[in-house]
C-alpha cells in the first residue's frame, strides 16, 4: 500500500474556474499490472473551515483496469453547541473531466455511504455501471460543513486489474400506464431510495406506492440518475413511474419531475454563480418540469435561493406537515397575490406557479403518499400528468383516503373548476362550491387574494360534505380551499389535511 499526503492542501492545489468554487489537489497516479492484481493507493490531508464547495482528487488510471473501488473516513470532533460539525459528501467523474454539466459524471453519494466500486458490469448504487477506461479520473469530495477544527480525511483508492465485463443495458419504465382517460390521479414525485441517501429499495417504494393508492410517482435521487436504468421492472398497467432527480445544491433543492431517461442535471453552483437557469432550461429540454422543494426548510443548503422565475410548480408541502410547510404555504399565497395584483392568473404558463405535496419519503416510518399531488389529467402517462400540474389542476391531500371536488359557477352557466378561471363580470355572483369526502371534523377554509373570508365548522364524523359560499370577482380575485384538522389533532395544531390550487374570478 502506498500513501500520499494532502495535508496543507494549498501547497498542492490548483483553483478551478467556471463552476462553485473548486480545489484540485495533486494527482494520485498508478502503475500498469497483471490481471487480478489489486493495487491500493491512501490519501490524506486537512480540510480548514472555509474550504471551496468542491475539492477534486485526481487518479490516473492506467490501461488493463477491471475495477475502481473507493473508501473514505474523516474525523467528527467535538463542536460548541450551536456549531456545525464536520459532513463530507463524495462521488466521481470520470476521464471526461469535471466540467459543470456532468459529462464526465460517474455517481455521487453524498454523505450517504463510506465507500463504493464503478466496472463496466456493475457499480454501487448512486453510481453508473461502464468501462473504466484509462485516463485522469477524479474524486470529488463535497465538504458540506467543516468543523473549527478543520475536516481531516483518508482516502482509500483500490484498482482491480483484469478483463472489463459487458455493460448491462438499462431498464426503463414505460411513459405510460394504464390510465381512466381524463381523470384525477394520485401521485408522489419526491421520493429516495438505496441510489442516494434513502432505505427503501425500487421493489419497496414501488409496493408502498401502490398501497399507498397512488396512480404515478417520481424517482428523485439526490445528484444521480443512477436508479433511472432500474425502474422498468416495478412499473406496471397500474403505475406510471416518471424518471427525475432531485438537484441538491448548496442554496436550496429542486426536483427535476419527468425527465427523458437517463437525464443527469448538474448541482454544483449557487445562486451567486448565475447557472440555474441553464440547468432550469436543460431539465425543460429533457421533458421534464422544474419544481423547488421545501423551500423553507431549516437544514443547511435546504432553503430555496434561487427565486421562482424558472419554476413551473413549487413543493408548498413536504412530508409530514411542519411549520416551515406553514410558512412555505403563506409564501405561495403571497405569490398568488402578487400575480392578479400585477394583472397575471391566466393560463399561460409562467402567469402563476401552481403548488404540490410530497412526501419526500426516505425511510421507514416515512409514509409515501404523505401528502400526495391529485392530478385531472387526459390520461396516466407521463406528457399528461406534466401538463395537469404545470396547469395547476391538481390539489395535495394527506393521503388516498382524501378526496375533494372545487368548482365555481356563475348565473348563467359559467363553470371552472380547479386552476382554471370563471369569466364573470366583477359583479356577478359566484357560487363557490367544495365536495369532501375522507375528512372527519376537519375545518372548511375559503382563501382569497384578501384572506381567509370564510370558514365552517367542523365537518361531520363521516367526514364527507357540501360547503357553499357565495362571492362576486370584484370581492375575490380568486378563492382556493383549506382543509384543516381539529386543534387537539394532526402533527401540528391547525395542520392541514388538504389543500387546493386556485380558481381564478373575473374577466383577467
Amino acid at each position: 500500500m502506498c500513501e500520499d499526503d494532502h495535508a496543507g492542501i494549498g501547497r498542492r492545489a490548483v483553483f478551478v474556474t467556471g463552476a462553485a468554487a473548486a480545489l484540485t489537489l495533486g494527482t494520485v497516479s498508478f502503475a500498469s499490472a497483471a490481471p487480478r492484481e489489486r493495487r491500493t493507493r491512501t490519501v490524506r490531508g486537512t480540510l480548514p473551515t472555509g474550504s471551496p464547495d468542491f475539492v477534486y482528487v485526481p487518479v490516473e488510471i492506467p490501461s488493463g483496469v477491471r475495477e475502481l473501488h473507493v473508501a473514505y473516513t474523516y474525523d467528527r470532533p467535538a463542536v460548541p453547541a450551536g456549531t456545525a460539525g464536520n459532513a463530507l459528501d463524495i462521488g466521481l467523474f470520470d476521464e471526461r473531466g469535471t466540467a459543470l454539466g456532468g459529462r464526465g459524471f460517474r455517481g455521487w453519494s453524498g454523505g450517504a455511504r463510506t465507500e463504493f466500486f464503478v466496472r463496466a458490469d456493475d457499480a454501487t448504487p448512486g453510481y453508473l455501471p461502464g468501462p473504466v477506461r484509462p485516463g485522469t479520473w477524479n474524486i470529488a469530495l463535497g465538504p458540506y460543513t467543516v468543523a473549527p477544527q478543520g475536516l481531516s480525511y483518508e482516502i482509500t483508492i483500490t484498482l482491480t486489474y483484469g478483463e472489463q465485463g459487458e455493460t448491462p443495458r438499462p431498464v426503463y419504465p414505460p411513459e405510460r400506464a394504464k390510465g381512466r382517460g381524463r381523470a384525477w390521479y394520485r401521485g408522489d414525485c419526491h421520493l429516495h431510495s438505496v441510489y442516494s441517501d434513502g432505505r427503501y429499495t425500487l421493489a419497496e417504494i414501488a409496493e408502498l406506492a401502490r398501497a399507498a393508492g397512488l396512480d404515478f410517482i417520481n424517482s428523485s435521487e439526490h445528484n444521480t440518475h443512477s436508479a433511472h436504468a432500474h425502474w422498468g421492472p416495478e412499473a406496471g398497467d397500474d403505475l406510471l413511474i416518471m424518471l427525475g432527480e432531485e438537484v441538491t445544491t448548496r442554496n436550496g433543492h429542486v426536483v427535476a419531475l419527468g425527465t427523458d431517461p437517463g437525464t443527469f442535471v448538474d448541482w454544483r453552483y449557487r445562486a451567486r454563480d448565475n447557472r440555474f437557469g441553464r440547468f432550469a432550461r436543460q431539465i425543460r429540454r429533457a421533458g421534464g418540469l422544474v419544481v423547488p422543494a421545501h423551500p423553507h426548510a431549516t437544514c443547511i443548503g435546504c432553503n430555496w435561493k434561487f427565486g421562482f422565475g424558472e419554476a413551473d410548480a413549487v413543493e408548498v408541502w413536504n412530508g409530514a406537515y411542519t411549520p416551515d410547510d406553514e410558512v412555505a404555504l403563506a409564501d405561495w399565497d403571497g405569490m398568488l397575490v402578487a400575480a392578479v395584483r400585477e394583472g397575471r392568473g391566466g393560463r399561460h404558463r409562467g402567469d402563476w406557479i401552481p403548488a404540490m405535496g410530497s412526501s419526500d419519503s426516505h425511510r421507514s416510518p416515512d409514509v409515501i403518499g404523505r401528502p400526495q399531488t391529485v392530478v385531472l389529467a387526459d390520461d396516466l402517462t407521463r406528457e399528461a400528468i406534466q401538463e395537469g400540474i404545470r396547469a395547476g389542476r391538481s390539489y395535495v391531500a394527506e393521503s388516498a383516503k382524501l378526496s375533494l371536488a372545487f368548482t365555481a359557477s356563475g348565473g348563467r352557466g359559467e363553470h371552472a373548476g380547479i386552476g382554471e378561471r370563471l369569466r364573470v363580470d366583477d359583479d356577478t355572483p359566484v357560487t363557490v362550491r367544495l365536495e369532501v369526502t375522507g375528512a372527519p371534523r376537519c375545518t372548511v377554509r375559503f382563501v382569497t387574494d384578501q384572506g381567509v373570508l370564510f370558514t365552517g365548522g367542523p365537518l361531520p364524523v363521516s367526514g364527507a360534505d357540501v360547503v357553499e359560499w357565495r362571492t362576486t370577482a370584484s370581492y375575490a380575485a380568486y378563492v382556493r380551499a383549506e382543509l384543516r384538522h381539529e386543534a387537539a389533532a394532526g402533527p401540528l395544531p391547525g395542520a392541514l389535511a388538504a389543500f387546493t390550487n386556485p380558481i381564478f374570478l373575473g374577466r383577467g
